[in-house]
C-alpha cells in the first residue's frame, strides 16, 4: 500500500496535476505554471484576459536528453522584490522595480539533471529565464535550439520584420499574423545580402494588438553570453517559437554550468502608452557595474556624415581601387577632391558646433583603409590610428580643444572583427593620447570569421567585451550594426546608444516609411536607446547630390519632434550646417532640447500611426514634447496637467504649416509662442508624414509674458 502510494504521488508530479500561480503586485497580470505529462508549461492572462495560451519551455541540445520533458517538479520559491533606483542617464530620474517572484526547480529523473525556471511578474508584464546550476551531470552542453513558445490567442495585428542573423535594417511590416508568410518577399532592405532564415520568422521586439484592443510585446532582456534570439511563427496555430542565431556550424549556443539564459520579456496593456512606458527590460538586467560613472555624459553632437551618406562627398581619400597601405605611400596619390574628413573642413564643423552649443563632433573616414575596403576586396583591414594625409590629427584635437568642442572617434570595423579586437588596446590608447571619450563603432558587412553571424554568441561576446575594454578607458560606445539592445545599458551605461534598426540614412536610400517613427519606440526602443541621427531639414537629396533622387519621407517640423519621440542620450543633428543656417529659427528648438530627462509623460500613442511624449529637462522646470505622425496625418489633443498648478510657461511651438505635406511641401512650418499652465488642453493638428515639437518654459519673471496672449487652439 505504502508503495503504491509513493507510486502515485510520483506520477502526480510527473503529470503536472501541480500548478503554480503568481500575480502581479497590482493583480492585473496572472502568471500560471505546471507541468504537462513532464513538460513545463506556462501561460498568462491581464485583467482575465488570455495574452498568452499554453506554451511550452525547453531547450534541446545536440547531443544527450533533451531539455523539454520527463520532468518533475522537485520545489518552488515565491518572493517580493521592490526597490527604486536612479539610473546614470535615462527618460526619468527613478525607476521602481517592483515584482513577484516565481523560481521552479525541475529534475529530469532519467538524466538527474536540474533546471529552475525563474519567473518576475511585474505590473506591465512577465520575465522569465532558464537556470542552469552546478551540478555533477550537468557541465558543458551545447544548445540546438531553444523551443520557447508564445502561443497566441488569434490572429493579431503585427509590427514586424523579417528573421536575419545579420540585420534588423528593414522596414517595419504592418499585417495580421496570418498574412506574415504572404508577405515575407516583400520585406527587403537594399544593403542586406542575406535572406530572412523562414517564411515566418520575425525579429524581436514584436509588437502586436489583439481584435480585443490588447498590446503586447515579444522582446528579451539582458542578452549576455548567449545567440540572440527570433521567432518562428506557426500560423495555423497561431503559436511563435523561439529560433536562436546559429554559429559557424550550427549551434546556437555553448554553456557551462552554472549558466542562464537572457529573460524571455511579454509587456502587456490595453493602453499603448503603457507599452511606451515600461521599464521592465532595465528591470530584468543587473545594476551598474561601474563604481565611478562619472565620465558618462549625455551628448548632443554634429558630424561629418550626412554629405557622404547622401554622396555628395567620400570616405575615401583617392579613387583608385584596393589601396593598401603597406604597398602604397598615401602622401604620393591624388586625392579625389571629395574627401570629406579633411582638417580645414573639420574645422568648419567644430567653429558651428562651438556657436550653437554641441558637445561634440563625429568624424567618418578620417583613417585610411576606405579604397580598399569600399572595393569590397577584404583583403585590407583598418588599423584604427592611421589618418589620411589630409587629417592632422593633433591639429583636430588643438582646434577643438580651444572651442570647447569634444571629438567622436569613428571606428569601421569592416566586420573583421578579430582584426578589430587585435587592435582594440592601442586604438582605445589612442583615443585617450587625442581627447577622444566617444566613440561610433561599426560592424558592416559579413561577419570575419567566415560564418559567423552579427547575432550570434561569438559576437555577442565580442560586443560585451570591446564595451567593458572602452569602460578601462573611460570611453563610451555607440554601436552602429551590433545586436539589437536588450536592457543592458542599465549594466554597462557607458553604451550611449546604437544603431540595429533602420535609422535616418535609409532615407537616402530610397526612404523609410512615413509610419517608421511611429512603430519604433514600440519596437527597437524597447531594449535601449537609439542613434537614429535626426534633424534633417533638406529632404531633397538630388540638391545635395544630383545623381541621389531620394527624399526624406518627413516634414521639417517631425524632424525636430524626433529629438523627443525618438529617447537617446545621443543625439545627433544630422544634417549639413548650411541647411541649419537656412533655417536658424526651427534650429533653436534643435539647440534646446535636452538629451537627459527627469519625467517622461505618454499622452497620444497608436502604434504606425501617432505618438506624442512630453519630457521634463534634467534639473530643470522646463518641458518638451514632440509628436511624431503616419501618412495620414493626425490631430493631437492632450493636456498639459503635468505641468506645475498655478504657475504660468511660454510655449513655442514648431508645428506644420496648413498646407504642408511629407511628399511636396516638407519645408512649410510655423513657430508661435503662447501662455500656457497646468489647465490647457493643446489641439495641434499635424500634416502627413508630419508632427509638431513644442518648448514649455517655466516663467520666473512676470515681464516674459509681455505681448503674448493665453493659448488658443
Amino acid at each position: 500500500m505504502k508503495q503504491l502510494v509513493f507510486i502515485l504521488m510520483f506520477l502526480l508530479s510527473l503529470g503536472g496535476l501541480k500548478a503554480e500561480t503568481l500575480k502581479s503586485p497590482d493583480g492585473n497580470v496572472s502568471l500560471h505554471f505546471n507541468l504537462d505529462d513532464g513538460v513545463p508549461v506556462y501561460r498568462v492572462d491581464y485583467k482575465g484576459m488570455p495574452v498568452i495560451k499554453k506554451s511550452r519551455l525547453g531547450l534541446e541540445l545536440t547531443s544527450g536528453e533533451n531539455l523539454t520533458g520527463g520532468f518533475r517538479l522537485a520545489g518552488s520559491e515565491t518572493s517580493t522584490f521592490d526597490e527604486t533606483w536612479q539610473p546614470v542617464w535615462g527618460e526619468v530620474k527613478e525607476i521602481r522595480n517592483h515584482y513577484n517572484e516565481l523560481a521552479v526547480t525541475l529534475e529530469q529523473p532519467a538524466t538527474d539533471r536540474r533546471m529552475i525556471v525563474r519567473f518576475r511578474v511585474f505590473d506591465d508584464g512577465v520575465g522569465f529565464r532558464y537556470e542552469f546550476p552546478d551540478q555533477p551531470h550537468m557541465d558543458y552542453f551545447v544548445i540546438k535550439e531553444e523551443k520557447t513558445q508564445f502561443a497566441m490567442t488569434g490572429d493579431h495585428t503585427a509590427f514586424w520584420l523579417p528573421g536575419d542573423y545579420d540585420t534588423q535594417e528593414y522596414s517595419t511590416v504592418t499585417s495580421k499574423l496570418s498574412q506574415i508568410r504572404g508577405l515575407m518577399d516583400e520585406a527587403v532592405t537594399p544593403n542586406s545580402s542575406q535572406t530572412p532564415f523562414s517564411p515566418t520568422g520575425v525579429q524581436t521586439a514584436l509588437m502586436m494588438k489583439t481584435d480585443d484592443g490588447l498590446y503586447i510585446n515579444l522582446h528579451e532582456a539582458a542578452l549576455v553570453d548567449y545567440s540572440c534570439m527570433s521567432l518562428d511563427l506557426d500560423d495555423e496555430n497561431m503559436i511563435f517559437e523561439s529560433h536562436l542565431t546559429p554559429d559557424a556550424l550550427g549551434n546556437k549556443g555553448y554553456m557551462q554550468t552554472p549558466a542562464r539564459s537572457p529573460w524571455r520579456t511579454i509587456i502587456v496593456s490595453d493602453d499603448a502608452r503603457d507599452i511606451l512606458a515600461s521599464k521592465m527590460t532595465l528591470n530584468l538586467n543587473e545594476p551598474c557595474v561601474y563604481e565611478d560613472t562619472s565620465w558618462i555624459k549625455p551628448t548632443k553632437y554634429i558630424g561629418v556624415w550626412w554629405e557622404m551618406i547622401t554622396g555628395k562627398s567620400s570616405w575615401a581619400y583617392t579613387d583608385l581601387p584596393h589601396v593598401k597601405l603597406d604597398l602604397v605611400d598615401y602622401a604620393s596619390l591624388s586625392p579625389n577632391g571629395r574627401h570629406a574628413a579633411n582638417t580645414e573642413h573639420v574645422k568648419e564643423y567644430i567653429d558651428f558646433a562651438a556657436e550653437h552649443g554641441f558637445d561634440a563632433v563625429l568624424v567618418e573616414g578620417w583613417n585610411i583603409g576606405w579604397e580598399d575596403w569600399i572595393g569590397k576586396s577584404k583583403d585590407y583591414v583598418f588599423d584604427f590610428i592611421t589618418p589620411y594625409p589630409d587629417f592632422d590629427v593633433e591639429e583636430v584635437e588643438r582646434y577643438a580643444r580651444s572651442k570647447g568642442v569634444k571629438m567622436i572617434m569613428h571606428h569601421e570595423t569592416s566586420g573583421s572583427v578579430r582584426n578589430y579586437e587585435r587592435h582594440l588596446e592601442r586604438a582605445y590608447q589612442f583615443m585617450n593620447d587625442h581627447g577622444y571619450d566617444a566613440v561610433k563603432s561599426g560592424y558592416v558587412g559579413d561577419i570575419i570569421p567566415r560564418g559567423e553571424h552579427h547575432y550570434g554568441q561569438w559576437m555577442v561576446d565580442h560586443y560585451l567585451y570591446a564595451l567593458t575594454e572602452a569602460a578601462k578607458h573611460k570611453i563610451m560606445v555607440n554601436a552602429h550594426e551590433a545586436v539589437r539592445p536588450t536592457g543592458l545599458c542599465r549594466t554597462y551605461p557607458n553604451l550611449i546608444g546604437n544603431e540595429s534598426a533602420r535609422g535616418t540614412e535609409y532615407e537616402a536610400f530610397g526612404g523609410n516609411n512615413p509610419d517608421h517613427t511611429t512603430i519604433l519606440p514600440f519596437t527597437r526602443l524597447i531594449g535601449g536607446p537609439m542613434d537614429y541621427t535626426p534633424g534633417i531639414f533638406e529632404m531633397d537629396i538630388a540638391k545635395l547630390n544630383p545623381d541621389n533622387h531620394s527624399y526624406v519621407r518627413s516634414t521639417l517640423a517631425r524632424q525636430l519632434a524626433l529629438y523627443v519621440t525618438m529617447y537617446s542620450p545621443l543625439q545627433m543633428a544630422a544634417d549639413l550646417p548650411e541647411h541649419y543656417n537656412r533655417f536658424l529659427d526651427a534650429f533653436q528648438f534643435i539647440k534646446d532640447v535636452p538629451v537627459d530627462w527627469d519625467d517622461s509623460r505618454y499622452l497620444e500613442a497608436e502604434p504606425g500611426d501617432y505618438i506624442t511624449v512630453a519630457r521634463r529637462e534634467k534639473g530643470g522646470d522646463n518641458w518638451y514634447v514632440g509628436a511624431t505622425v503616419d501618412e495620414n496625418g493626425h490631430t493631437a489633443r492632450f493636456a498639459l496637467d503635468f505641468l506645475e498648478p498655478g504657475k504660468k510657461y511660454i510655449a513655442t511651438i514648431y508645428a506644420d504649416a496648413p498646407d504642408a505635406h511629407y511628399k511636396d511641401n516638407p519645408q512649410a512650418y510655423t513657430i508661435h509662442k503662447w501662455i500656457v499652465s497646468h489647465e490647457t488642453r493643446v489641439v495641434q493638428p499635424c500634416a502627413p508624414g508630419g508632427g509638431f515639437a513644442m518648448s514649455i518654459e517655466a516663467v520666473n519673471d512676470p515681464t516674459m509674458l509681455k505681448g503674448l496672449k493665453n493659448y488658443e487652439p
